[in-house]
């Protein structure tokens, strides 16, 4: 619907899109008044216009209508479910990602009794606890509760460049590079400079000390690298020990600290059959995320040395991070710690048997590498070019009653933003049993397609 409001000669229609921000009709002119007002009448703004148009400022031209969630991100947190029967009897088994995870019966009941304090204070016991039990896991001084894993690597990147002009090196993969929305350019005045990810989530060492930067005044200096445990571009993949050590040397010649987005650390720590500690003894920093693979609610936390920390509790703050009562919370994240990280080793274990089963399907239609394939995350790529990858996923997250399937079944994945992959992430609401439903819901889809294949070079000859 269109409204116009009119002042003398002057008409302006607005579209809903345009009331949204009553300063940016979607152009670079606008009516301007003399004498305006903005009346809040049925969350319609007003406008008294006059009768010429002037050019607005640069600063104000083209305001962009807010998009809350992109195209990509709408079909990630659309038609999930997380196995619950819906309506008709239709099974989901929800595959987009492990952050769909819902706390567990033993979490809820923790939350419901966690003894709490005034966090802000140091006086919540939970969080206390949580943070002294995540320290001793990370063989590391002191650890940090945080409400997300992007506010936790801003934290830790802003702790660790503390100066104005300083520089971080990272994989040009990383989901702090890509996905973070450039908080740490954006926010903290940190420069950002990628070197290229391998498919392995490793990066070239030789690449990474030709790109460092010290003392030259025309450029900014280096202080930080970045490194993703498990790497989640790359398909989940695990970093070697001998890659974190040959790096931890290059960053000490170097005076360098090193930050691992551990966001999937324990799956990292599971795949390789080692404590995190293991792994972390290389990093001078790290982030877990609580609320992915290990199933809690909500939280991410910190690992460091005392006075890195102490910076991450000020970054946090202004952040506007600092919680009151956040033991509700921590009380999932102690048992997400434990009971949850126990039991990761079955996802890796259900996601083998999915890219085992994909592997065997048509190769004209699939293809994965199984080697990538290392902890909880599935990359594989579509290559018959019968449909999109975006309407690979669309069949899958469709039930067809000519399916021929005992159990009415969707599997909502989403694609990748590379090439023609698609990923899909297994999780504690996935078990042995629909790790096989899902390879059957493939199995007809992959048909499907190979029907279309034929048809399609029928109509080309």
């Amino acid at each position: 619907m269109c409204r116009s409001y009119s002042s003398g000669k002057a008409t302006v229609v607005l579209t809903p899109k345009d009331m949204f921000v009553w300063t940016g009709i979607s152009c670079s002119r606008i009516l301007t008044s003399t004498l305006y007002k903005t009346l809040f009448t049925r969350k319609v703004h007003l406008i008294s216009l006059v009768d010429r148009a002037v050019p607005l400022p640069l600063c104000t031209r083209r305001i962009a209508p807010v998009q809350l969630y992109p195209k990509r991100t709408m079909s990630m947190y659309q038609g999930g479910g997380s196995n619950n029967q819906e309506d008709g009897g239709v099974r989901v088994i929800d595959m987009r990602s492990d952050t769909i995870t819902k706390p567990t019966p033993a979490m809820r009941q923790a939350m419901a009794e966690a003894e709490v304090g005034d966090d802000v204070y140091g006086e919540d016991p939970t969080v206390n606890a949580l943070q002294e039990k995540v320290a001793k896991l990370f063989g590391m001084e002191a650890a940090l509760f945080v409400p997300t894993g992007t506010m936790g690597n801003f934290c830790s990147i802003m702790a660790h460049c503390w100066e104005r002009g300083s520089e971080m090196l990272l994989g040009d993969c990383a989901h702090i590079f890509i996905y973070e929305q450039g908080g740490s350019a954006q926010l903290g005045g940190i420069h950002p400079r990628t070197v290229r990810n391998k498919p392995d989530g490793t990066f070239d060492l030789g690449e990474v000390e030709s790109k460092i930067r010290t003392s030259d005044p025309h450029l900014p200096i280096t202080r930080l690298i970045c490194v993703e445990n498990t790497q989640n571009i790359c398909g989940g993949r695990v970093l070697p020990l001998s890659f974190l050590q040959e790096l931890r040397s290059l960053a000490d010649r170097h005076k360098l600290l090193v930050h691992m987005d551990g966001a999937r650390l324990m799956n990292a720590a599971t795949a390789l059959n080692v404590p995190p500690s293991e792994i972390l003894q290389y990093c001078d920093s790290v982030s877990m995320c609580l609320s992915k693979g290990l199933g809690a609610p909500v939280g991410s936390v910190i690992g460091g040395k005392k006075d890195f920390i102490a910076r991450c509790v000020r970054l946090r703050k202004v952040l506007g991070g600092g919680m009151r009562q956040a033991g509700v919370l921590a009380a999932a994240g102690l048992l997400a710690i434990t009971d949850g990280a126990a039991r990761l080793h079955q996802d890796h274990d259900n996601a083998r048997t999915i890219a085992e089963g994909i592997h065997s399907m048509d190769p004209s239609v699939l293809q994965i590498d199984l080697n990538a394939v290392q902890s909880n995350i599935i990359v594989f790529e579509l290559v018959s070019h019968a449909v999109t990858p975006g309407q690979f996923c669309e069949m899958l997250n469709t039930y067809d009653p000519s399916d021929s399937l005992d159990v009415n079944v969707r599997v909502p994945m989403y694609p990748t933003d590379f090439k023609r992959g698609i990923r899909c992430v297994t999780h504690h609401h996935i078990n042995a049993e629909d790790a096989q439903l899902v390879l059957k819901k493939f199995r007809v889809v992959v048909n499907s397609m190979a029907g279309m294949a034929k048809k399609m070079k029928i109509t080309d000859k």
